[in-house]
């Protein structure tokens, strides 16, 4: 679905519910994903392509190990890191969030065709699964293996969440 202004995430109706309990889930997903946009068949609910949408995932994935392009103010890191833990490694993420004076509110959302976002998505999801990141996360600090991938699994669940089968 192509529309000529931007959609609201955090108002879209329709999104997938999903819950991830491993890597392979999510790698399963994204094949499907991959399948359905190839035929033709992916409905889009929110403003992302399915390569857009796992670029930015493994973009963010790749920023775990090799540090991201900015750095939380700790007037924003210690309440999150007190309050917001749980919820951001149990989930769910919320929809329509935006990192304050970056560019489109995040990283890793060019446009980018699908086989090379594909492939970046399973070389760092599958990087995530072979071993914990060595940096701490930018904000929460020190993170066991389990915590990094439950991360970025709740994150996966919410970007693709806006991707249907049509």
């Amino acid at each position: 679905m192509q529309t000529t202004s931007p959609i609201d995430t955090g108002k879209a109706e329709g999104r997938r519910t999903l819950r991830f309990s491993s890597i392979d889930d999510v790698l399963a997903d994204a094949q499907q994903l991959a399948e359905t946009e190839r035929a033709g068949k992916v409905r889009r609910l929110g403003n992302w392509t399915v390569g857009q949408n796992l670029n930015h995932l493994a973009t963010w994935v790749k920023f775990s190990f090799e540090g991201a392009p900015m750095r939380v103010p700790w007037i924003i890191r210690l309440p999150m890191k007190v309050l917001a833990r749980k919820t951001f490694i149990e989930g769910p993420m919320r929809a329509g969030s935006k990192i304050p004076r970056v560019p489109n509110g995040t990283f890793g959302a060019e446009p980018i065709e699908l086989e090379e976002a594909l492939g970046k998505f399973n070389a760092e999801f599958g990087r995530l699964k072979a071993g914990p990141p060595a940096l701490p996360h930018m904000i929460f600090g020190p993170l066991t293996h389990e915590d990094w991938i439950k991360a970025h699994l709740r994150h996966a669940e919410l970007h693709l969440s806006f991707l249907r089968a049509d």
